[in-house]
């Protein structure tokens, strides 16, 4: 069997198994940030996927959208409220991407969905990481997560993109777990979340 074939199906039969809980969790965080942040409740981006298709990427709202005088969003760090910095620290903003796993827009184990921007600043090895559908979790993610430099991110990326197996899904997803409970890596230094990636382009 094809292996991301086989991928589709352990995530189709993961995320309906396991509906029963993570449900209910949706629709009582949905209800919570509607009353902390109001309307929308989701926030939904385009972002570039498998083969770098590109998909709306579904997740709970955790900013506001406060503006400055000339009408420009604020910083990160200002919008980002006590309520969104807990989602974001928790990880439960990400659970609506179920419903992107469910589309077959993502998987549950790949390289994080990036911005669209950056598929123009991307290496050719960089690129690799569109060979696979993108993951609600990743190697990057276990390894350090917005802790880590950009590059070092690709790497494992890469790295996950040649070695994919299930054995190795099931790891990553055990080791996520962990991941979401100590709470680590959840912002760069410095920045509410990651800096934007702008890779340094030699001289000359």
């Amino acid at each position: 069997m094809n292996g991301l074939l086989f991928k589709r199906i352990f995530d189709l039969l993961a995320v309906i198994i396991t509906a029963p809980f993570w449900l209910p969790l949706v629709a009582i965080l949905a209800v919570l940030v509607r009353m902390k942040l109001g309307s929308p409740v989701f926030f939904r981006q385009k972002r570039p996927g498998h083969r770098e298709t590109i998909f709306e990427l579904i997740k709970f709202r955790t900013m506001t959208d406060a503006h400055d005088a000339r009408g420009e969003l604020l910083p990160d760090a200002v919008r980002l409220t006590p309520f969104g910095k807990w989602l974001r620290g928790t990880s439960l903003d990400e659970l609506p991407e179920l419903i992107n796993v469910l589309r077959g827009e993502m998987s549950l184990v790949g390289p994080r969905p990036l911005l669209v921007q950056y598929l123009e600043r991307y290496s050719p090895g960089q690129k690799r990481r569109h060979e696979v559908p993108p993951g609600l979790t990743g190697l990057a993610q276990i390894n350090g997560r917005n802790a880590l430099s950009w590059e070092d991110k690709f790497k494992l990326d890469v790295w996950y993109v040649d070695h994919r197996s299930l054995g190795l899904d099931l790891r990553i997803l055990f080791r996520t777990v962990w991941q979401v409970v100590s709470r680590q890596g959840i912002s760069a230094p410095g920045d509410a979340t990651m800096p934007e990636f702008r890779p340094q382009r030699p001289e000359g």
